[in-house]
């Protein structure tokens, strides 16, 4: 593919993997299980992307605009150690609003193909147009589906240096241990000359953490309710959204946010395409996401575990987030 050339080619599924059944049976299994989970990947439909890029621009989430001042300051001088061809990677890549400051640090040095994965292939669609807008002379492939699907495109490329972004914290929806795994498979996919840009949110006040995970406009509660829309949409659901509410708790031991849907009543739910009847509770909850707060030295730990060698840790003014780079 020459330098200059336009390109918008999407692997995976139609729109999301919930065409393949994958979601329908995550449902079922998730809201037949004691106590009752979804797996947070699902929040990220069309109607959820919106939701989230709301979010990132509320004043109460602080994360977004962390990492944005790390990688104004940081983005020019980190491209800058590379040479010869690069590919940027980005796992969950949403709007890619930050990712233009990393995308514009690495065309002032030379050729970049970017390849960003998302599990909407709308916003993903979406996002990659306004980029071939933006930059003319950007090489894009794009992969619409899982983490997985990413890795497997990446094991499939080769002769470019591999630069692998999984920004916003998004690390901190798995366990600690399963952090260290994926990033093992990561490191193996980007492999002989890859680097992880990392981002990782910062232990700190729970006051805070609180107010980013449950915001005075209530969005992050729609947010979270959007799920049983969408169960409401593509399966046939009967979820009075009304009758669910939002709650984030912060466990200090474990370091984590959790966020749940609590059951105002008790209440029963069918769900046709399953044909499963769920019955709640009143106070039942669905856990809906984990969201690991890291020390640094719990970092330098993740990266060990990982096999990974930590070279940088960078902290906006307030240290309140960290972008990690990883080798």
């Amino acid at each position: 593919m020459s330098a200059g050339r336009k390109a918008l080619v999407l692997h995976g599924p139609a729109d999301t993997i919930a065409g393949s059944g994958e979601f329908a049976r995550a449902v079922r299994a998730g809201l037949c299980a004691s106590p009752k989970r979804l797996p947070c990947c699902y929040f990220y439909d069309a109607a959820g992307s919106r939701l989230f890029e709301e979010i990132c621009a509320l004043p109460e989430y602080y994360l977004t605009r962390a990492e944005r001042e790390i990688l104004l300051r940081e983005a020019r001088a980190f491209a800058g150690t590379f040479s010869g061809p690069v590919m940027l990677a980005e796992l969950g890549s949403g709007s890619a609003a930050k990712t233009r400051i990393l995308i514009d640090a690495f065309l002032r040095r030379g050729p970049l193909r970017y390849a960003p994965v998302d599990i909407s292939r709308s916003a993903l669609a979406e996002s990659s147009r306004a980029l071939l807008n933006e930059y003319p002379e950007l090489q894009i492939t794009s992969v619409a589906g899982t983490y997985e699907d990413g890795l497997r495109y990446l094991r499939r490329t080769g002769g470019e240096h591999k630069v692998v972004a999984w920004l916003g914290s998004s690390a901190g929806n798995l366990e600690r241990d399963e952090a260290a795994r994926f990033l093992r498979r990561v490191a193996e996919a980007a492999a002989p000359r890859g680097r992880l840009l990392l981002g990782l949110d910062l232990r700190k006040d729970e006051r805070v953490l609180l107010r980013a995970y449950d915001d005075a406009q209530g969005v992050t509660a729609r947010f979270n309710r959007n799920l049983l829309a969408r169960i409401n949409r593509e399966l046939g659901g009967r979820f009075d959204l009304s009758a669910f509410r939002h709650r984030a708790v912060y466990r200090r031991e474990a370091g984590r946010i959790e966020m749940h849907l609590v059951s105002t009543h008790a209440q029963q739910v069918r769900i046709d395409a399953l044909g499963l009847t769920v019955r709640f509770a009143a106070g039942e909850t669905i856990h809906t996401e984990n969201s690991y707060k890291y020390s640094l030295p719990e970092i330098e730990t993740l990266a060990r575990d990982a096999g990974l060698r930590l070279m940088a840790s960078w902290l906006d003014r307030e240290q309140r987030f960290s972008l990690n780079v990883l080798a």
